[in-house]
C-alpha cells in the first residue's frame, strides 16, 4: 500500500486541477450565455440616442461631425481575395469626448475615393481591446493599428482625449463603395461545453489509468 501513496497523492493533485478547469468553462459557459443574450437583445431593438456611459454592444445613435481627413487603418481582413482593413474615423460631439468610429472595411489598393456617411451613425458599442504578448504590433507612425484601443489611436490622430470605447457602424451602402459597414453585431463562440466534456474526460481517464495501476501493484 506504501508504494500507492506517492502515485495516489499525484492523481487527487492533477484530479483537483483538470475537475477545476472543467467546472471554470462551466461557469464560462453562463457567463457566455448571457454575453450572446445580451448581443441578441441589443440587435432586435432600434439604436437608442448615445447615453452618457453606454454599456457594451448596445445599439446606439450618434450625431457629431466626422473629421475624415484624419483616419486610421485597423487590422488586416482578405475579401473576395483583396486584403483590406476597417477605416476608422473620429467623430466630434458636442460636450463630450470625440468618439472612434469604425465605418467599415476597404480594400487597401482602393482605386475610388471613400464615401463617408453624413448625418447621424448607427452602430453598436464595442470596449477597447488591449495588446497581448502575442498582438501584432500597432505602427501609428503609418497610421496602422491591430489592436483596437481608443487611446493610442486618438494619440495618432492628434486628439488629446478620446471616449474609451468604439463605434462600429452598421448600415448598409452601394455595391462597390467603401468602406462597408458591418450588418450584424459579433458574436463570440461558444465552445466551452466542449472544453468542459475534455477537462472532465481527462479527469476520468486519469482515474483509470491509477485504478489499473492500483490493480496491478496490489496483485505483484
Amino acid at each position: 500500500m506504501r508504494r500507492l501513496l506517492v502515485p495516489a497523492a499525484s492523481t487527487a493533485l492533477m484530479l483537483v486541477v483538470l475537475l477545476g478547469l472543467g467546472t471554470w468553462q462551466l461557469q464560462r459557459r453562463v457567463w457566455k450565455a448571457g454575453l450572446l443574450a445580451q448581443i441578441d437583445a441589443a440587435e432586435s431593438h432600434p439604436a437608442i440616442p448615445m447615453p452618457a456611459n453606454p454599456p457594451d454592444f448596445i445599439k446606439v445613435r450618434l450625431d457629431g461631425h466626422l473629421l475624415t481627413e484624419r483616419l486610421v487603418h485597423y487590422g488586416a481582413e482578405v475579401r473576395a481575395d483583396t486584403l483590406g482593413a476597417h477605416v476608422i474615423v473620429p467623430l466630434l460631439r458636442e460636450g463630450a469626448d470625440p468618439v472612434l468610429v469604425d465605418l467599415g472595411w476597404a480594400p487597401n489598393q482602393l482605386r475610388a475615393p471613400l464615401v463617408f456617411p453624413g448625418g447621424a451613425i448607427e452602430g453598436f458599442i464595442r470596449p477597447a481591446e488591449h495588446a497581448g504578448s502575442f498582438s501584432a504590433k500597432d505602427d501609428p507612425a503609418q497610421l496602422l493599428f491591430y489592436t483596437l484601443d481608443p487611446a493610442p489611436i486618438g494619440a495618432a490622430l492628434g486628439l488629446v482625449k478620446v471616449a474609451p470605447f468604439t463605434l462600429v457602424a452598421m448600415g448598409t451602402v452601394p455595391l462597390g463603395t467603401f468602406p462597408q459597414p458591418v450588418q450584424s453585431l459579433p458574436r463570440p463562440p461558444d465552445n466551452h461545453l466542449q472544453y468542459a466534456i475534455t477537462w472532465f474526460g481527462f479527469a476520468l481517464t486519469l482515474l483509470i489509468i491509477f485504478a489499473l495501476y492500483a490493480r496491478k501493484s496490489l496483485r505483484s
